[in-house]
């Protein structure tokens, strides 16, 4: 694996781990958005999945956001008779999002695109040595 390729897998990684903390940050924005109708489904948490790919230019394999998808476990339902989005028992649907699950996984995206992004300046600070040595 060559210089170039060690920037490209390190960069893909970043990417992808900002994906992800885009989508925790939609997620726990949106916690507590509910239906706007009676009985109407409020927001539901999305997920992400990542695949490797080869990149077939420089032959490495790298990483890359495959699907953002639903979570599609039940919604919890809260007393709330004032609600718009209140049924005829006065219940509201709530978001299935889990305030502790979303800071963990900012928390491991965070870390990843960290030790990523160490890779990336570490590789970048050889390239200027070397560039350095050539002068």
């Amino acid at each position: 694996m060559d210089i170039n390729s060690t920037l490209s897998v390190s960069a893909a990684g970043m990417q992808a781990q900002s994906d992800r903390l885009r989508v925790v940050a939609e997620n726990l924005a949106n916690q507590d958005t509910t239906g706007s109708t009676p009985g109407a489904d409020p927001y539901r948490r999305k997920t992400i999945t990542f695949e490797n790919v080869i990149d077939h230019e420089t032959g490495v394999s790298k990483v890359r956001v495959k699907k953002i998808g639903k979570d599609m476990s039940d919604f919890e339902q809260r007393y709330d008779p004032a609600n718009p989005a209140a049924d005829k028992r006065g219940y509201v649907k709530t978001p299935n999002v889990n305030t502790m699950v979303e800071v963990v996984d900012s928390h491991e995206a965070q870390r990843s695109y960290e030790a990523n992004l160490n890779t990336f300046q570490t590789t970048r600070s050889m390239i200027t040595r070397t560039i350095d040595l050539l002068k």
